[in-house]
């Protein structure tokens, strides 16, 4: 079993940033890719930012503003949201796909930290 912990979540002020963390632990074997996405009220769980492999991939609203990163020997992942804005308030969830020692792939899921932007 993995599990993720996010940190970092909060209040902020458009324009202001914020720096969330997810730390995965458990029987991990490899962890194949790391992301965000997040869930606005009344709205559909997206996609923010992904990476996998020193690749990296980001919803067209968040390019140029947020930054994905990972540290491998963690089993950490970062995300560095910057210029904040308003429609950014979410829940965001912290995701892996990882193996562990006695089972295949699998999707993993944090519980979710709040950010809200307002002010």
């Amino acid at each position: 079993q993995v599990q993720l912990v996010e940190s970092g979540g909060g209040l902020v002020q458009p324009g202001g940033s914020l720096r969330l963390s997810c730390a995965a632990s458990g029987s991990i074997f490899s962890i194949n890719a790391m992301g965000w996405y997040r869930q606005a009220p009344g709205k559909q769980r997206e996609l923010v930012a992904r990476i996998s492999g020193g690749r990296t991939n980001y919803a067209d609203s968040v390019k140029g503003r947020f930054t994905i990163s990972r540290d491998i020997a963690k089993n950490t992942v970062y995300l560095q949201m910057n210029s904040l804005k308003p429609e950014d308030t979410a829940v965001y969830y912290c995701n892996a796909a990882a193996r562990t020692w006695d089972k295949g792939l699998d999707d993993y899921w944090g519980q979710g930290t709040q950010v809200t932007v307002s002010s």
